[in-house]
C-alpha cells in the first residue's frame, strides 16, 4: 500500500463548540462564585477567575498544538506517555504537595499541577494501545487481568495519595472493556457487590444475606440456562461474606469523615441533634449546596446576584460546588442548560467513537466519554446530594489549570484520531 502523503483532516466542529460553550460557561460561574467587592476587574490575575482566564488563554495553544501532532503518535508512544505518566504520579512521594491532606500536586511557583488528572489520558491511551493489539483477545482471563492491571497501578497510587475521588474514576474503563466484549458477568458482579454493600450499611448484615438467598434461589431455580448446585453455594457464599464484610470495613478501613459523609447519604444516623451538628460541621458544604440551589428557582436570581453565591455561603464554591452556582444563579433553566450541554458532548464522542475506523481511536473514544461521564455524574450528584461527597472536579467547568488542560487534552486527542479516519484504509 503506497501512502499519500496529502493528507486531508476534518475536524469535528460540534465537539469543538461544546467544549467551548462548557470552558466558556464555567468560567462565567467561577467569576461569580470567586470576585471580591462590589466592582470586578476581569483582569484580576490574583483572584480564581483571572487565574482562569490565563489557563483557558493558554489552552489555546495547547489545543492547536495537540492538533498539529500525527494522529499516529497518540499510538506509537501511548506506552512511554503512560509510563511517564505513572513516574509523575510516582514523584509525588517525594516531591508532591500536600493541599487538603492528599499530596497530589507539583507545586510550581503560586501555581500547582496535579498529575492525576493527566493520568486519566495516559491510561486512556494504554488501554486502547493494548485492547487493539493484534495479539490480544478481551475475552481471554490473561489479557483480562494483564489489561486491569494497567488499570489498576494509577488507581493504587492515587488512591495512596489520599485522593479517592480521582481513585473513582478509574471505575470508568468498565465501559470500554465491556463495549470491546468483556464478559457480561464482570458488570454484573460489579453491581451486585455494590448492591448488597448499601443493603447491608442501610438494613443490616442479616437482612442484606437473606434477601441474597432469596435471590440465588430464585435465579437458581427459575434462570433457564441451569447452573449448578455448587455453582450457586458458591455465589452465596460470597454474598454473605460480603454482607458481612462490608461493616468490618465500614467500620475499620474507611476514614471517620468517608464514613460520616456515607452515613448521612444513606440516612443512617437517626438523632436529629447529631443530624444538625453534622450539617454544621462536615455536611456544611453540601447543606449550603443544597439550599443555594434550590434557592435559584426556574429561572435563577441572575448573573452575579445569587445571595449565598456572593455571601460566600459554600466554601470552595468555584471548585467542586461550581454547579450550586449554576443553581442559585441561573435556576433550572441554566442547569438544565449544563446537563444538556454535557449529554450532547457524551452523545457525540460516542457518535464518532462508533464510526472510528481502527479499534485504538474506537477504544479511546469510549475512554474519553466514560471519563468525563462518571466526572460528570459524581459531581453533580454530590453537589445535589444524590451521592456520597467526592472531592471530584465538574469537568471543563471548576477551576484548576490542571483539570481544564488535562480534559483538553483528554478530548483533543481523539478529536484528531477521528480527523485522521479519513487518511486511514
Amino acid at each position: 500500500m503506497v501512502r499519500d502523503t496529502n493528507r486531508h483532516y476534518k475536524f469535528d466542529w460540534t465537539t469543538i463548540i461544546l467544549f467551548f460553550l462548557l470552558v466558556g460557561f464555567g468560567w462565567l460561574n467561577i467569576l461569580s462564585a470567586s470576585h471580591t467587592g462590589i466592582t470586578v476587574d476581569y483582569f484580576d490575575f490574583s483572584q480564581p477567575f483571572g487565574k482562569q482566564l490565563i489557563f483557558i488563554f493558554l489552552t489555546f495553544g495547547l489545543i492547536i498544538l495537540l492538533l498539529a501532532v500525527d494522529a499516529k503518535f497518540y499510538e506509537r508512544f501511548s506506552s512511554v506517555l503512560y509510563i511517564i505518566s505513572m513516574l509523575s504520579l510516582i514523584g509525588l512521594f517525594i516531591f508532591g504537595k500536600n493541599v487538603n491532606g492528599a499530596t497530589s500536586w507539583y507545586g510550581i511557583g503560586s501555581f500547582t499541577i496535579q498529575p492525576s488528572e493527566f493520568a486519566k489520558t495516559a491510561t486512556a491511551l494504554a488501554v486502547a494501545k493494548y485492547v487493539s493489539d493484534l495479539n490480544t483477545n478481551i475475552n481471554r482471563l490473561k489479557d483480562q487481568i494483564q489489561t486491569f492491571i494497567i488499570i489498576i497501578i494509577p488507581a493504587i497510587l492515587v488512591l495512596l495519595q489520599n485522593d479517592t475521588g480521582s481513585t473513582i474514576v478509574y471505575g470508568a474503563f468498565f465501559f470500554v472493556l465491556y463495549r470491546e466484549g468483556l464478559p457480561q458477568y464482570y458488570l454484573t458482579v460489579a453491581i451486585s457487590v455494590i448492591l448488597i454493600s448499601i443493603l447491608s450499611l442501610k438494613f443490616g448484615a442479616y437482612i442484606s444475606a437473606l434477601l441474597a438467598l432469596l435471590f440465588v434461589l430464585i435465579f437458581h431455580f427459575f434462570n433457564k440456562k441451569k447452573i449448578k448446585t455448587f455453582q450457586s453455594i458458591f455465589i452465596l457464599t460470597i454474598a454473605v461474606a460480603i454482607s458481612f464484610g462490608v461493616k468490618f470495613f465500614y467500620q475499620n478501613i474507611l476514614q471517620p469523615h468517608q464514613q460520616d459523609r456515607i452515613s448521612l447519604w444513606l440516612r443512617l444516623e437517626k438523632d436529629p441533634i447529631k443530624l444538625q451538628q453534622m450539617k454544621k460541621t462536615f455536611a456544611y458544604n453540601l447543606n449550603e449546596s443544597e439550599k443555594a440551589i434550590s434557592s435559584g428557582g426556574f429561572s435563577g436570581k441572575g448573573f452575579m446576584e445569587g445571595t449565598r453565591t456572593m455571601g460566600k455561603f459554600v466554601p470552595e464554591q468555584h471548585t467542586d460546588y461550581i454547579f450550586s452556582t449554576v443553581g442559585e444563579e441561573w435556576g433550572f433553566l441554566g442547569s438544565a442548560f449544563v446537563v444538556i450541554t454535557f449529554v450532547l458532548l457524551l452523545l457525540r464522542i460516542l457518535h464518532l467513537a462508533e464510526t472510528q475506523k481502527s479499534q485504538f481511536s474506537r477504544v479511546y473514544g469510549y475512554g474519553v466519554a466514560s471519563i468525563i461521564f462518571i466526572h460528570f455524574l459524581i459531581n453533580i450528584g454530590m453537589v445535589m446530594g444524590l451521592i456520597p461527597t467526592i472531592g471530584i472536579p465538574l469537568p471543563l467547568f471548576s477551576y484548576g489549570g490542571s483539570g481544564l488542560w488535562a480534559f483538553t487534552i483528554l478530548i483533543f486527542i481523539f478529536i484528531k484520531l477521528d480527523s485522521n479516519k479519513i487518511n486511514e484504509w
